[in-house]
């Protein structure tokens, strides 16, 4: 998993036919993020929320390419309700769960383009990625958010969410999962992702 230019990421994924799937991960607490707002003349808008406990919604995500195939948004939900013994983020486990997932629903091989988590280069994450032949996995360059759409994603995500009053980390799961269901269905909406990153959209030929 040495890290790889994405040009020749694009050449493995040719050769193999495969998608090529950037990955990320992300999270939102009950504090919502403030952004500009409206209000009527004099009369400063209040947003009440609660940022007690340690609630939490992490993401995990894949937003995936392929020329001749429309863009793909795949992603899996975690809840932390800030328990005492909870997980506090997703681990190899869950990512290899998250890929077979991918492969399931792209019906084809996938090369991952991903950042140096230490759950992404662990023995353990090798080990998994080692038994499935159908996946290949590079690393980003380091410090290079820029070169992956998935974080367009969670930036659009947290915007949507700005000045939103969730009170229960229920409520926080729901409409995190609302907004990324929303972006699923907007294909060029993620083909937009990908051309900030500075990659050409797939230009689909059929769904």
């Amino acid at each position: 998993m040495a890290p790889l230019p994405v040009a020749s990421d694009k050449r493995v994924a040719r050769r193999l036919k495969a998608w090529i799937c950037f990955a990320d991960e992300c999270g939102q607490t009950l504090r919502a993020g403030k952004a500009t707002t409206w209000a009527p003349r004099g009369h400063t808008p209040i947003v009440s929320v609660t940022a007690a406990g340690g609630a939490r919604v992490s993401v995990a995500g894949l937003v995936c390419y392929r020329p001749g195939r429309r863009s793909r948004l795949i992603y899996r939900t975690m809840l932390h309700r800030g328990r005492k013994g909870e997980p506090k983020g997703f681990r190899e486990a869950d990512f290899a769960r998250l890929l077979d997932a991918a492969h399931q629903q792209l019906g084809g091989p996938i090369v991952v383009v991903w950042d140096g988590l230490n759950t992404h280069k662990s023995t353990l994450m090798r080990t998994l990625i080692a038994t499935r032949p159908w996946l290949r996995v590079y690393r980003l360059p380091a410090y290079a958010p820029e070169l992956n759409p998935a974080e367009k994603v969670w930036s659009a995500l947290k915007r949507s969410l700005a000045n939103l009053a969730t009170r229960t980390a229920t409520a926080l799961a729901h409409a995190v999962k609302n907004r990324l269901k929303r972006m699923q269905y907007r294909h060029q909406l993620v083909d937009g992702y990908f051309a900030a990153t500075g990659l050409s959209p797939p230009n689909p030929a059929r769904p």
